[in-house]
């Protein structure tokens, strides 16, 4: 039998690092729950995990307001005007 862990009051629980590892479950991977004859599978949905510079970038991109050039962004970084 594996490890054996607790789940929070918040529903979470670890998946140990060795399981991690092994299977490639990192940060912010997405996974789904199947059932099977009164078991349940923890599932990687494969093509779905983000890294978390990733989402950061992709958020970004959606949120500038202010149309520069590189240069003018270069200008205004070094203070010239």
């Amino acid at each position: 039998m594996g490890a054996v862990m607790r789940i929070t009051q918040k529903g979470q629980v670890t998946i140990p690092e060795d399981i991690r590892k092994k299977y490639g479950f990192l940060p912010y991977s997405e996974v789904d729950f199947v059932e099977e004859e009164g078991k349940v599978y923890l599932q990687m949905i494969k093509g779905k995990t983000k890294r978390r510079g990733q989402g950061i970038v992709a958020h970004l991109r959606k949120s500038a307001s202010v149309k520069m050039s590189t240069d003018e962004i270069l200008a205004l970084t070094r203070g010239e005007q």
